[in-house]
Order: structure tokens, then sequence, then C-alpha cells
């Protein structure tokens, strides 16, 4: 036997019945419309709670030609520093009715595809691009179809301010970021300090930290590729570390480059800190790993996606502004790969 609820579910109708208004100004209320009277809004907020009424997602992306999702543009979603980023986005996103539609750009170029073309035929109302990204020149034509704001990266660099495009920065400070790491080795007596260098703009922003702490000590800078990935991070490592002037210390451009550095390192027989010390750089769960216990730059990843939802959200609403650059500040975790370097 099936059994039916005669419990019905309560309409907009309703709300407006309870509430005494009409039903055209209960949906705007429900839009956040400023236009309404406190009083009337009080009345329909009520009416809403008391009814336990559910808006009707569907009909409200009908009624503005909306899709009710959002496009989120990862690099590689490998990386574990787009987890705590991702977590803030979607958060604050739902918060709002929009639902995310993530596109894993590594994958999507290597069968051929384009990812931000494939967002586009989804209808998108809006895309966050996450990080940096080889995408550049498919996010310049939909920056001319739909808000788009950079989370984590600077990327396309002709779509931020002062590009005439109203696209929105969202990053942390990777300057300071890199000043802090590089000082808390040598404040801890490192004279050959070397930084394995990440890609794009962020890249070179966590170089000049590095180098503007070295001047700072009076030390010489010795930086080297050492991409984002932890292959590229042990190959970097392995080279200097057998190399005629070995490092006591590497400062890497993100914690997956400083996880190959670990690793380079202990295939070579030297252990950490004691031999080397290795900094990392996001915070990711890998450098909390009681195993890894990785010192590393936290860079208010979370901070990072609910500020970027934010903006888009905004910039889909309809709401002008000028494009903004929002800089989040970042701090140095200290852990246990990082102590005085090996006496001479």
């Amino acid at each position: 036997m099936v059994l039916v609820s005669t419990e019905r579910t309560p309409t907009i109708r309703d709300v407006a019945a309870r509430a005494g208004v009409s039903k055209s100004l209960v949906s705007l209320v429900l839009r956040g419309d400023p236009g309404v009277s406190p009083a009337r809004r009080d009345a329909v907020t009520r009416a809403v709670d008391e009814l336990g009424y559910q808006p009707n997602r569907v009909a409200q992306v009908l009624g503005t030609r909306r899709s009710g999702t959002v496009g989120v543009l990862l690099n590689d979603l490998r990386n574990p520093w787009f987890v705590d980023l991702l977590a803030g986005a979607t958060a604050t996103l739902d918060t709002v009715g929009l639902a995310p539609v993530l596109v894993d750009s590594a994958t999507s170029r290597r069968v051929g595809g384009s990812p931000v073309d494939q967002l586009l035929r989804q209808q998108v109302d809006g895309i966050v691009v996450v990080g940096t990204t080889e995408d550049e020149e498919e996010l310049r034509r939909a920056a001319t179809v739909v808000p788009i704001v950079l989370a984590g990266t600077y990327e396309p660099a002709d779509l931020g301010p002062g590009s005439g495009t109203a696209v929105d920065v969202v990053v942390n400070d990777d300057v300071e970021g890199a000043v802090a790491a590089t000082r808390h080795c040598t404040d801890l007596g490192h004279t050959a300090v070397t930084h394995l260098q990440g890609p794009g703009r962020v890249g070179e922003l966590r170089l000049q930290g590095y180098r503007k702490a070295m001047t700072a000590a009076g030390l010489e800078p010795t930086a080297v590729p050492g991409g984002m990935s932890e292959e590229s991070g042990y190959a970097a490592a392995r080279r200097v570390l057998t190399g005629t002037r070995r490092p006591t210390a590497i400062v890497a451009y993100n914690d997956l480059a400083a996880i190959g550095a670990l690793s380079a390192a202990h295939d070579l027989g030297l252990r950490v800190p004691e031999d080397v010390s290795v900094v990392g750089y996001d915070n990711t769960y890998l450098a909390m790993i009681r195993h890894v216990s990785l010192t590393s730059v936290e860079n208010g990843t979370l901070a990072i996606g609910v500020q970027a939802a934010r903006f888009l959200a905004e910039r889909i609403d309809g709401q002008a502004h000028a494009p903004r650059v929002h800089q989040v500040p970042a701090s140095l975790v200290v852990r246990r790969t990082t102590s005085s370097p090996p006496a001479s």
C-alpha cells in the first residue's frame, strides 16, 4: 500500500495571504530588493518562517533568465590547495542559491577540449578561476559574456583592475608570505637558503618576497625553477641538494613542491631538519599530517574562496563595481621540518 501525504506544500500565494501583501511584493522580499519597507519585509519573513515556505529555485532562475550555476575553473584537481578554497566558495554560493559546476582544466585540455567553452555551453552565470591557469585567451573572451573572479591568481593579467573589464581579484599576500618563510630560515641561522620557484605571477611575487628577505639578511638569493607539483619539486630539490653549494634550507613554492623536496632529501640520505630545513606554502592538509609536520605559510585559502564567491554573486546580481583586488594576509605555521642549520 502506498501512503500519500495530504499535507500541501505552501506556495508563494500562501505566504502573500498570511503576510497580507501581494505575490509580487513577496517576490521582491525573496530577491532582497532594498525598496521594500521594513514592516512589510518583516511580515513576509515571519510568514515564510511560520509556513516553512521553500522558494522554488527553478522558477526563480526561469524568471531571471539565469541558470543558477557558477563555473569553477580549476587548474588541477590533484592540488590539495583547492580544497579549502572550494569549501569557502561553495558554502557562500549556496547561501545565495547558486550551484557550482567544477571543471578540471588540465584534464579537459588533455582530451582536446576547452574548459572555458565547456562552462559557457552550460550557460553558467559567472566563473571563478581558481589558481594559475593556461586558459587565458578563452577567459578573455568569456569576460565579455559573464562575470569572472580570479581566486588565488592574477592571470589573465590583462583582466584585472585597469584593464577596462569588470573582473575582481582575490589573492593571498604572496610577497609577505614568502618573506615570512624565508626570514624564518635566516632567523634560525641559515645562510644558504634556496627557493624553488613556481609559475605565473604568484610565482614571481613569492620569488620577490624570498629575495626581499634574503637581501635584508645580507645574503645572496639562489632560486631555481621548482614547479608546483611533487614531481617537479623532487627533481629541483635533488638537483640543488647534489650541487656544489648544497643549501641548508629550502623554501618551496607550495606544499606539493615541498613534499617533493622532503622525498629528495630522504632518498639522498639527508635528515630533515637536522641536515636540511624545508618550508612549504599554502598550509594544506598535507602539511598538517603528523608524520610530515611541514612548516608552511598559511595563506587564508578558505577566506579567499568566501570573498571570491561574494564578489561573483554581487556581479551576477547586477551590482556595478570598479574592478576590485582583495588581499588576504599570510602567516607562518612552524612545525618540525625546520631547525637551526647543521654545525659546520
